[in-house]
């Protein structure tokens, strides 16, 4: 069996599979597609597949399944992602585009992900310990009470109340926004803390109780913005893949409830040279993910953060594919500088 022939073989039992959610036969693969050899052949190249790990057979079925192992060589033998139609990129750039706000953008994408592939889509938020200060805003609500708003390179926005402890009058609040402001801005997130007290040293000494005040806040708001946590859409597409998961869809459910699970594994996926990462059945290092694949790529600046979908082994993944990486780069698009 020739390898150029059996890689034929095996896309057309992948796709018919994974169309028809029957195990695939000799006749059938004769019938629907033009391999140019005879029934008897086909069989003696699928047997030739079993041996080798690639296709098995469910139960007492005659026709054959891929096992992981021929998803593997299936999905590396797409050598590129094939792009989308002029009307699904439309479709993406018309629902991602008018929002600025961080959590609106994440929630739109991975519901339009998840219609697109019908699978779950996750997406994993901007990993803000590597991000920047673009900007920084203090608006007196109250006496001694200032609204503090810090805001990332990456579009995500932190906000809270603040007591600075002494009465200040708008400009002087203004004045503390342009000195935080000047001193802080392009400054990595992690780095700030350190910044913060250089900052309100440099203050006037009649301003310096309010700037540490400030500062204070300050320091909080980038905490929190580290947090590393994700948003996901289309759970009710594993109900209707309910067959696709033999054992129990259970641990599938637990895994995405348990956030660090996905973060994890998310982080862990190394970047394809196509662009985009596949992870199939018991490849995923969690045990619950067994019957399941991802497919991801990375997004934003740097691409640390990732945006991806999970589903059935028995997936379209060349469609997978090209879904996940034109929605991660109009997500890029939207978050870049």
């Amino acid at each position: 069996m020739s390898e150029p022939r059996k890689l034929e073989v095996l896309r057309a039992i992948v796709e018919d599979y994974v169309h028809s959610r029957e195990p695939v036969g000799s006749k059938a693969l004769v019938e629907r597609h033009h391999l140019g050899v005879s029934s008897a052949t086909i069989r003696n190249d699928m047997a030739a597949l079993e041996d080798e790990g690639l296709i098995t057979a469910p139960h007492t079925s005659a026709g054959r399944i891929p096992t992981d192992k021929g998803y593997r060589l299936f999905v590396d033998q797409i050598s590129a992602v094939k792009p989308l139609s002029a009307a699904e990129r439309r479709a993406i750039q018309a629902l991602l585009e008018g929002s600025d706000d961080l959590d609106d953008v994440l929630d739109r994408t991975v519901r339009l992900l998840a219609q697109l592939t019908n699978q779950v889509a996750v997406v994993q938020y901007p990993l803000l310990g590597r991000a920047r200060v673009r900007h920084i805003e203090f608006v007196l609500l109250a006496p001694r009470k200032v609204l503090s708003v810090l805001i990332a390179d990456t579009g995500k926005v932190e906000q809270r109340i603040i007591d600075i402890a002494q009465d200040l009058p708008d400009d002087a609040v203004a004045e503390l926004r342009s000195h935080f402001l000047g001193s802080l801005s392009g400054t990595p997130l992690t780095l700030m803390p350190h910044n913060l007290q250089a900052v309100v040293a440099s203050c006037q000494p009649l301003r310096r109780p309010a700037a540490q005040s400030l500062a204070r806040g300050l320091e909080a708001l980038a905490a929190s913005s580290r947090e590393d946590r994700m948003v996901m859409a289309g759970t009710a597409n594993l109900a209707r893949s309910n067959v696709d998961f033999p054992l129990s869809i259970g641990p599938v459910l637990e895994a995405l409830e348990e956030q660090v699970v996905m973060l994890r594994l998310l982080s862990e996926m190394a970047q394809d040279p196509r662009g985009v990462t596949v992870s199939i059945g018991r490849e995923n290092p969690y045990d619950g993910l067994a019957e399941a694949s991802v497919v991801a790529t990375g997004y934003g600046p740097d691409a640390t953060a990732k945006v991806g979908v999970l589903g059935p082994t028995r997936m379209d993944y060349p469609t997978t594919m090209a879904a996940v990486r034109a929605v991660a780069r109009y997500l890029s698009r939207i978050l870049g500088p």
